[in-house]
């Protein structure tokens, strides 16, 4: 046969092959199911061990969150330590002010600025220049008051100081613009007298610190000279035939100052928050006082009747020297608990204060015309051009050695321009826009094209329409653009250009000196830091620019405001949440994490993390590592650090980690406190560092993490 039959396999051999199947597949199973359930007892004794280890860890912290909590409180002492000192300061400073005997008002006190006031209104026929002059001291008065209102915190602050203070700011302002105009009718009255001879028409330049003032008088009305620029500069007008035929003057009065945006009023919201925090705390101290007083005379006249008893025969003087010093030492003691019990209140009113810094706003400005400009949204910078088309007034004239002027009673007039009738003018574009061109103020930074704003002096804001054909050349910094009216113009960035933040570092460089770096997409800010002060050390930009900020050592406060003024704002305010997409942390977390941040940021190093935005709202991480060199260190070895307010604890995970997860770190603990969870694996020199650091320093980095809000805007 060529082939052979297959062997057929029986039913028997059938069953038994089927029966061998299923014992295999049964033994599998049992494997399997022994494999499983040896894997999950191993699972949940890991399990059990974890949470037994957790357990012990959360006794182990509970059992010393008093103490640590405690010695968190001493250390913070620091905060309102700084606060008395910051008062001294003020106190000090109206003290300086009173010897130095300079002739200058003291801007806080009413009669004073009320008498300089008056005084220079009586002045009259005062130059451009004389004004000029004059008008620094102003703007110093002015700077002074506005810095009283910010630096003094909101509970020093009575209503009737900020109105009084804000009253004396508005009439300054208005004192000194009105100034400009009187010395400006004075010169135009004189334009005869100053022409060019080339061109027949007058021009007159003044460059300072604080104002530019550029001032044409128009006396030829050639109808071809229409193109008007300034000294051989680009800068000026570009006027209609209808004015270049007319007796008119053109102001242009840049300001580097801004005295027409509203000044913001103090929000009533904080001053009655604080207020209640403030006479809570002091009825607190109040009654803990008259319990402590209570005590203090029962205890003495114990005192007392236990010595009657033992010194029965003691002479009559002896008993009443005994008898003064225990008043002296119950008074003592009486003086001491008032001054821990002033010293509590102190500390829970700053808290209080530094809560109100980092507050969302719950409603977000209402405006109420479509092209009326959010001043929460965007920010004036460079100051105020004042661009005015001025009716030139009579000439003085020479007549037999005599210089004769009429003056008129209501003094500078505007022009109209476009007049409010037109019924006499044939064309229909008489009247067309006036193309302006400016330079932008060489100190303010733009990280776009600035966009243009103009006055509204009917509704009191600015606005953006009106404007047209706008042009920036940055390299020249030069702005053209036309205008269909004259009036205030200024320039508007976005207030929130640099945020959120990209990154932010946290190093020590000495003893009470740290620097702060702020990465934006646009820019790198570096901020040092050092006892009271701030300082600009660098700004990094795509083309080179250099601040005259930089290298400037200010009060906190006072570098704010100036940072914002240069363009540099990365500060948000109370309404930026609108804006900007954060990332919401719990305002209490977040402001203990800045406090201890501040106390230990003179040995310690801390920057962004990632993880900071995947974690919930209770819970802010941070990178964290030992620098006690001045030097940034080339391989850093950094540490996540999770901080929930009351718990601290380092994270097992790491930055380049690909889940995140709330694991502790093998062999750590979590403490009540940053400082004490550092104390576990510090150096004793940081350690020595953190402890000797000035509560000035402390103070003041605090204030920076708080006005720059690094764990919420990046």
């Amino acid at each position: 046969m060529s082939g052979r039959k297959k062997k057929k396999i029986t039913k028997a051999e059938r069953l038994k092959q089927l029966q061998e199947e299923e014992e295999r597949r049964q033994k599998e199973e049992e494997e399997a199911r022994v494999k499983h359930e040896k894997e999950e007892m191993e699972r949940l004794e890991i399990q059990r061990i974890e949470k037994e280890k957790w357990h012990q860890l959360e006794a182990k912290d509970l059992e010393r969150r008093r103490e640590e909590l405690e010695e968190l409180y001493l250390l913070e002492g620091c905060f309102p330590e700084a606060e008395k000192l910051k008062r001294g300061t003020r106190l000090l400073a109206q003290w300086r002010h009173y010897i130095q005997c300079d002739g200058s008002p003291d801007p806080s006190v009413s009669p004073e600025i009320n008498t300089f006031i008056s005084l220079w209104k009586e002045e009259t026929n005062e130059t451009l220049e004389e004004v000029i002059a004059k008008g620094k001291l102003v703007l110093n008065l002015i700077e002074k008051l506005k810095l009283i209102l910010l630096e003094t915190p909101p509970y020093d602050l009575e209503d009737k100081n900020v109105i009084q203070y804000q009253g004396s700011i508005l009439e300054l302002q208005e004192l000194l613009h009105l100034k400009f105009n009187i010395a400006t009718e004075i010169l135009l009255r004189q334009a005869s007298t100053l022409a060019d001879l080339d061109s027949g028409n007058m021009e007159k330049v003044i460059q300072d610190e604080n104002v530019t003032l550029y001032v044409w008088a128009n006396l030829k009305k050639n109808p071809r000279y229409r193109s008007v620029r300034f000294s051989e500069t680009q800068i000026g007008f570009e006027i209609p035939r209808i004015l270049a035929t007319s007796d008119i003057a053109l102001r242009l009065l840049h300001t580097h100052y801004d005295h027409v945006t509203p000044l913001r009023p103090v929000p009533a919201s904080l001053q009655e928050h604080t207020a209640t925090v403030t006479d809570f705390a002091k009825e607190e101290v109040k009654n803990e006082e008259a319990a402590i007083s209570k005590e203090l005379q029962e205890e003495g006249k114990q005192r007392e009747n236990e010595s009657n008893s033992v010194h029965e025969e003691e002479t009559k003087f002896e008993e009443q020297g005994d008898s003064e010093v225990q008043m002296s030492v119950v008074r003592e003691e009486s003086e001491a608990t008032k001054g821990e019990l002033e010293m509590k209140l102190l500390s829970e009113t700053v808290l209080s204060a530094q809560l109100l810094l980092i507050e969302n706003a719950n409603e977000k400005p209402c405006f109420f015309e479509d092209n009326e400009v959010d001043l929460c949204q965007f920010t004036t910078l460079g100051g105020v051009y004042h661009l005015d088309i001025l009716e030139l007034p009579p000439q003085c004239k020479a007549m037999k050695g005599w210089m004769i002027v009429e003056i008129l009673k209501e003094g500078l007039r505007k022009y109209i321009y476009p007049p409010e009738t037109t019924e006499d003018v044939e064309t229909e574009n008489a009247f067309p826009p006036i193309e302006v061109t400016l330079e932008v103020q060489e100190n303010v930074i733009f990280f776009e094209d600035p966009m243009v704003a103009r006055w509204d002096g009917e509704g009191k804001h600015w606005q953006t329409d009106g404007i047209s054909n706008v042009s920036y050349k940055s390299e020249e910094r030069l702005l053209t653009f036309s205008l269909e009216t004259f009036g205030p113009v200024t320039l508007i960035q976005d207030t929130h250009i640099n945020m959120p933040f990209q990154s932010w570092e946290l190093r020590p460089l000495d003893v009470n000196k740290v620097l702060l770096t702020v990465t934006t997409v646009f820019t790198e800010i570096q901020i040092q830091i050092k006892e009271n002060l701030c300082m600009l050390a660098s700004v990094k930009l795509n083309k080179k620019h250099s601040s005259i900020l930089e290298g400037k050592w200010m009060t906190p406060v006072s570098f704010i405001c100036a940072l914002k003024e240069a363009g540099l704002n990365i500060f948000p305010s109370g309404h930026s949440h609108f804006y900007v997409v954060i990332n919401y942390k719990d305002p209490l977390v977040e402001v203990k994490a800045y406090r201890q941040l501040a106390l230990l940021s003179s040995a310690f190093a801390f920057g962004w993390s990632k993880w900071n935005t995947v974690c919930n709202s209770k819970k802010v991480i941070v990178k964290l590592m030992e620098h006690l060199t001045e030097e940034p260190i080339q391989k850093p070895n950094w540490t996540l650090l999770m901080f929930s307010g009351d718990r601290a604890q380092r994270l097992k995970i790491n930055e380049n980690s690909e889940t995140f997860s709330e694991a502790l770190k093998e062999e750590t603990e979590f403490h009540s406190t940053l400082y004490h969870m550092v104390e576990d694996f510090a150096s004793k020199k940081a350690m020595e560092k953190i402890r000797s650091s000035s509560c000035q320093f402390i103070d003041s980095v605090c204030y920076m993490l708080l006005s720059t809000r690094l764990l919420s805007y990046s």
